[in-house]
């Protein structure tokens, strides 16, 4: 059902994550819109217990509490909403809102409908596609990286409306940036404390059936710390980019002076620090693709996690750099890594890789959604 009341135009309510700090590609299209028509009225939805946090690290924002009575009163009558997940199925959408769906990754894994099984706690799959589909037909634009997700995400979805052949506006930064050398060491400098020594990024998917009660999940690490830090020169830094939903289960005493476990901070910085790469099945090999640096894959349990939890899209074997499946694999090429910093012999594949799945982004996404927002804003003038 939707609701029929005149909306606030030029009204614009920001989420990203289901309430978490702003980030993502409805942060990149936010700095856009606020550059770029400053006499709208925007707002960012955040939970509760992170709004505090975010009015700190954004003291200019407009922040309103989700769930809250104003919150509840605003986005019935907001023109637009901008989000990267979905917004709580017993919310209406006014008939007058346009909801732009960003989304938040190119998908290797199975996604919405096409979950055969879902595993997650709390839901079974009957009760999983229902909400899905309920949330995806609310969505009137829809974000798409790549040919290869737009098809997807019409069958994922069930989604038929209108699709952005952008690219992700969280993206553009990695375009504009990628060889800003002076703004690279001065992320190092703010990440890690220092501007030289290479950097490894371990990102890795969460797994959806490891998880220890209703909305917490854990994280092991499939490899020897002390191991890994033993590989490292004296300058390099590890660094550790677990699945919110698991960091909390994350340690690393002992090595804090060399690992850091980094959930929060801006996946995109991370990116432009690091000099590798290391994933499994999550959807950051696509992102960092842009760049074309090294990646190194350790899909340490993929026969169980393609098989039984997932699914994959498409040949895993198609990744572009060196597989893993077992911990001494994964030592003796963070070994070569070390000493020729990559792997020639990936560099055909590597440039396939980025042509399928990187054509679209060209740094300008963000600026796209706001001309098209724009555009339907002035029929409100």
């Amino acid at each position: 059902m939707a609701l029929i009341l005149p909306v606030r135009p030029h009204t614009v309510v920001f989420e990203s994550f289901d309430g978490k700090l702003p980030s993502d590609s409805p942060l990149a299209i936010y700095d856009q819109l606020k550059a770029t028509h400053p006499d709208w009225n925007v707002f960012w939805s955040v939970k509760p217990g992170t709004l505090a946090e975010a009015q700190q690290l954004h003291p200019t924002v407009q922040f309103v509490k989700r769930f809250s009575v104003r919150w509840l009163f605003l986005l019935p009558r907001a023109q637009f909403w901008v989000a990267n997940a979905r917004m709580p199925f017993w919310l209406h959408k006014n008939r007058g809102t346009t909801y732009i769906q960003t989304w938040h990754g190119t998908p290797l894994k199975r996604l919405g409908l096409d979950i055969s099984d879902v595993a997650m706690p709390g839901t079974d799959t009957k009760k999983y596609h229902k909400a899905f589909i309920t949330e995806s037909h609310r969505w009137d634009y829809l974000i798409a990286p790549n040919q290869y997700s737009e098809d997807i995400f019409k069958h994922a979805f069930d989604f038929s409306n209108h699709f952005l052949e952008t690219g992700y506006p969280r993206n553009d930064v990695l375009v504009n940036h990628r060889s800003d050398d002076e703004l690279i060491a001065s992320l190092k400098q703010k990440i890690v404390g220092h501007a030289t020594g290479r950097v490894i990024v371990y990102a890795p998917t969460w797994r959806d059936d490891y998880y220890v009660e209703v909305g917490k999940y854990r994280m092991n690490l499939p490899f020897d710390l002390d191991t890994v830090v033993k590989l490292l020169g004296p300058e390099d830094t590890f660094i550790i980019r677990p699945h919110y939903l698991v960091a909390d289960s994350l340690t690393i005493r002992d090595y804090e002076g060399r690992v850091k476990i980094l959930p929060d901070t801006d996946i995109n910085e991370l990116y432009l620090i690091a000099d590798l790469l290391i994933t499994d099945y999550s959807s950051v090999m696509f992102d960092y693709a842009i760049l074309a640096r090294p990646m190194l894959f350790y899909p340490y349990d993929r026969a169980h996690y393609q098989q039984d939890i997932r699914g994959f899209y498409f040949d895993y074997d198609l990744v572009p750099g060196p597989i893993v499946t077992e911990a001494e694999g994964f030592y003796e090429q963070l070994k070569r890594f070390m000493r020729s910093g990559g792997w020639p012999e990936y560099q055909e594949k590597e440039a396939h890789f980025r042509d399928e799945f990187c054509g679209w982004e060209q740094g300008t996404a963000a600026e796209q959604v706001v001309d098209l927002m724009s555009k339907l804003g002035e029929k409100h003038d």
